[in-house]
């Protein structure tokens, strides 16, 4: 009995602190995402000038393509940095690895506005800002593996669906939003071929702000409760039989083999819809506004952010929805949507008068809102496929590996596309095999409201958190009965 207690002590910890640490985590949570995604972001702003300065080319969309193989380099990099920091946050905790991964995104982000012009070094100057890029995608894969845990996993139950609509989706939402305004701003400093000579490197100096502002964040945030309890839990097995946890011990490869494979293979399906999603609407937007559409810097700046400002809703909006109906509904929903809407409206996008900024607007808004909403309920859908122990770990290497494959589609947008002219046409096609796959994907995963709190009931956390996973058993309802609603 007294070793039942000792196992159990987390829930009694979490309801103690709830008043004091939610608050705090939650917004660290969110700030450290939003900074962190905005140094990401930076390089989408600055598509332009950087293919003209360090990846010059024969053609402008070459060119462009180089750029986005830049960022994909970046992005192909962060399943690793999630498998490394993603280990080190199971282990050691989630806060304690937040401080490295923000920092290390900081600095790479502002060293890539010091690489020379591939006209003064010629080919070392794309080659030193490859590595830089593969630099940051480490780190920022750690990003994931801590923020997208230590949110859930510190608010009650009842706020866990508005909190992953609020870090991943809102958090993404001000991360482009901050780099709209530094654009505008930069943009009103360094005008025309001056933006293009000097001020995009600002851009990317900027970056050490988000870097310097999350740090101050995370020195008021406390450790998660449920990686506390889990620690405590794991010590009182200890305690009872070492031979027998140390055999348990939860490892990397347990993702990827056994029965984990399955759960793995689909969440990275249903993350690399929705990611792609993403890519092909926000992230692909400014590049679309300027090159395809054409439309004025002042105007566009003004566009990107209000659209920015816009997905903060729409996702938390989105990730509460999901705490009512839960994640898989929410996630069919907006993706049937998202299915017909996506493509027309980036065709009808398009086709507007560059000059007029109400139209564009609209469209922009529309666009990112409904795109951005999908994906919402993914984080905490990624959170409750994976026991506390390998949580960090599975979420992090998931949503990495799939917006990895997500983040490829801009590039191959650009490569099949011999002339400006046809990107929205392509566009649009690859926008309806992206939300094809995340549809796909999610019909075939159970619902997952709730399995944060099932109780772990056997010595392996891992076989009650897989077994219930797949057949999709716990019924939320019943745990919010027993815990009553939380304040």
């Amino acid at each position: 009995m007294s070793q039942h207690d000792d196992t159990t002590s987390g829930p009694a910890e979490f309801e103690d602190k709830a008043p004091k640490a939610p608050l705090a985590a939650a917004f660290a949570s969110v700030a450290g995402w939003a900074f962190d995604l905005f140094d990401l972001f930076l390089l989408l702003y600055v598509a332009g000038p950087v293919g003209r300065q360090i990846f010059p080319a024969h053609s402008e969309t070459l060119s462009l393509a180089a750029v986005f193989a830049s960022f994909a380099v970046s992005v192909l990099m962060r399943p690793a940095g999630a498998a490394i920091f993603g280990e080190l946050a199971d282990r050691k905790g989630r806060k304690a690895i937040m401080v490295t991964v923000f920092a290390g995104v900081g600095l790479s982000t502002a060293a890539m506005g010091l690489v020379p012009t591939y006209v003064t070094i010629g080919l070392a100057a794309p080659i030193i800002f490859l590595v830089l890029r593969i630099i940051q995608g480490l780190f920022v894969g750690g990003v994931t593996a801590t923020t997208h845990t230590l949110g859930t996993e510190s608010v009650a139950p009842r706020w866990r669906g508005l909190m992953s609509g609020l870090v991943g989706g809102g958090g993404a939402g001000l991360g482009a939003a901050l780099a709209s305004i530094v654009f505008i701003v930069v943009s009103t400093i360094f005008v025309g071929e001056a933006f293009d000579d000097l001020g995009w490197r600002f851009m990317f100096f900027s970056g050490l702000l988000g870097a310097l502002l999350s740090l101050f964040v995370l020195t008021k945030v406390e450790e998660s409760p449920l990686w506390v309890a889990e620690q405590a839990r794991a010590k009182a097995r200890a305690k009872a039989d070492p031979n027998a946890v140390q055999a348990k011990r939860m490892r990397f490869r347990d993702l990827a083999t056994g029965r984990y494979r399955k759960i793995l293979f689909i969440n990275i399906a249903v993350t690399a819809g929705a990611g792609a999603q993403y890519y092909l609407t926000s992230g692909f937007l400014p590049t679309l506004l300027d090159s395809v559409v054409q439309m004025p810097a002042s105007g566009r700046g003004t566009v990107l952010l209000v659209s920015s400002l816009v997905v903060v809703v729409s996702a938390t909006a989105a990730g509460e929805l999901s705490e009512r109906i839960g994640r898989r509904k929410t996630m069919l929903v907006l993706g049937a949507v998202n299915l017909v809407a996506l493509p027309l409206i980036t065709l009808a996008l398009v086709k507007v008068d560059p000059t007029s900024t109400g139209s564009v607007l609209l469209l922009a808004c529309l666009l990112a809102m409904l795109a951005n909403a999908a994906y919402a309920p993914v984080m905490v859908f990624l959170n409750e496929r994976y026991p506390t122990a390998l949580r960090s770990r599975g979420t992090a290497v998931s949503w990495n590996t799939g917006f990895m494959l997500g983040g490829l589609t801009p590039t191959f947008v650009n490569l099949l596309s011999p002339t400006i002219g046809e990107v929205p046409g392509r566009l649009a096609i690859f926008l309806v095999g992206a939300v094809m796959v995340f549809l796909i994907a999610v019909a075939v995963s159970p619902e997952t409201r709730g399995n944060l709190d099932r109780p772990e009931t056997t010595e392996d956390p891992a076989e009650d958190y897989a077994q219930g996973s797949l057949r999709g058993q716990q019924k939320p309802t019943d745990i919010r009965a027993s815990e009553g609603t939380p304040s």
